[in-house]
C-alpha cells in the first residue's frame, strides 16, 4: 500500500483535509452504463473525457453499433455484458471494478445525453467539501434556465417513490431516481446489492440508510432530450412500474430487518437529511 493510500486508511479526517486543500488529489472514476445508445455514445463519451482521467463503459449487451463505436476508444476501461443483465447490474460491476482498483471515489452517469459532463466538476467540489459518502443529483432541488418538462408519468412516480423513501428512511431526498452520482468507494464496501434492473435506487436507498451512509444532493439540470424513450416490457405501463419499485423496497426493508441492520431511528449519521445546498458548503 502506498504512501497516499495509507494517509487514507489510518487517518480519513487528515485525509479529507488534504483533499480539500488540494494537497491530496482524488483518484476518482466516472462509470458510464450503456445499453444500444448508438446514437449518443460517441459523442457523450468525448464529452466525458475532459473531465475525466479514468472513464469505464460497461455495455450491458448492446445489440446496436454501440460494441464498434466503443472499440474506437482505446484508452477507455470496458465492461462488456454477454447479453442485456439490466441497468442495476451495470452499477454494481462499477462498484466493484472501482473498488477492485482502488479509486476513492466512482460517479456515474447515464449515456442517454440526459446528464451533462460538465457538472463532473460540481460533483468533484462536492467529494473536497462535503461530509457525505454519496453525493447524489437532483434535477428539482434548483430550477435552471433551460430545463426540460419531465414526462408525466416519471414526474409523478418520482414524486411518490421519493416522498415514500423520506418518509419511510428520515431522509431529505428531492430525487430518488437521478443516476448521476458520486460515492465514496470505501463506503459501498458496506452494501450488499443484488437489484439488477431499473428498481436498484429503491434498494440501494434502503441499503444506505440502513448501513449507515450519509447523503448529500446537489443540482444539475433537467434533460429530456427523448421523453419517449421507454423502459422496456411490462415496465413501460406506469402502474406496473410504480408497483414494481414499491415490491422491492418492501423487500429490501424485510432482508435489512432480518439481518438486524439498525432502523432509522438508531442511526443520526444516515438520517440527517443533509442537502448540499443547505449543509455543506462549496
Amino acid at each position: 500500500m502506498g504512501l497516499r493510500a495509507n494517509i487514507i486508511a489510518s487517518a480519513p479526517a487528515l485525509g479529507l483535509a488534504l483533499w480539500r486543500y488540494n494537497i491530496l488529489p482524488i483518484k476518482y472514476l466516472v462509470a458510464i452504463p450503456v445499453f444500444n445508445e448508438a446514437g449518443y455514445v460517441a459523442d457523450v463519451l468525448e464529452r466525458t473525457r475532459p473531465h475525466a482521467d479514468h472513464l469505464l463503459v460497461i455495455d450491458d449487451g448492446s445489440t446496436d453499433k454501440t460494441p464498434a463505436l466503443l472499440n474506437g476508444f482505446a484508452d477507455i476501461h470496458m465492461i462488456r455484458h454477454p447479453r442485456n443483465f439490466g441497468y442495476g447490474q451495470s452499477l454494481i460491476d462499477a462498484f466493484g471494478y472501482a473498488a477492485a482498483q482502488r479509486y476513492d471515489w466512482l460517479i456515474t452517469m447515464d449515456c442517454d445525453d440526459q446528464h451533462e459532463p460538465a457538472s463532473i466538476p460540481a460533483f468533484v467540489s462536492a467529494m473536497r467539501n462535503a461530509d457525505a459518502d454519496i453525493i447524489s443529483g437532483s434535477r428539482y432541488l434548483r430550477s435552471h434556465s433551460g430545463d426540460d418538462a419531465p414526462p408525466a408519468d416519471r414526474r409523478s412516480i418520482n414524486l411518490k417513490i421519493t416522498r415514500l423513501l423520506n418518509e419511510r428512511l428520515g431522509l431529505a431526498l428531492t430525487d430518488a431516481f437521478c443516476g448521476f452520482k458520486a460515492y465514496r468507494v470505501s463506503a459501498l464496501a458496506k452494501m450488499s446489492l443484488s437489484e439488477p434492473g431499473y428498481a436498484f435506487p429503491m434498494q440501494f436507498w434502503a441499503q444506505a440508510v440502513r448501513r449507515g451512509l450519509s447523503i448529500a444532493e446537489i443540482p444539475v439540470r433537467l434533460v429530456y432530450n427523448d421523453p419517449n424513450r421507454h423502459f422496456g416490457g411490462d415496465l413501460d405501463n406506469p402502474t406496473v412500474r410504480y408497483r414494481h419499485y414499491l415490491d422491492v423496497f418492501e423487500t429490501a426493508m424485510r432482508e435489512l430487518d432480518d439481518e438486524g441492520a439498525p432502523g432509522v431511528g438508531g442511526n443520526d449519521s444516515a438520517t440527517d437529511g443533509c442537502i448540499w445546498s443547505s449543509c455543506c458548503s462549496s
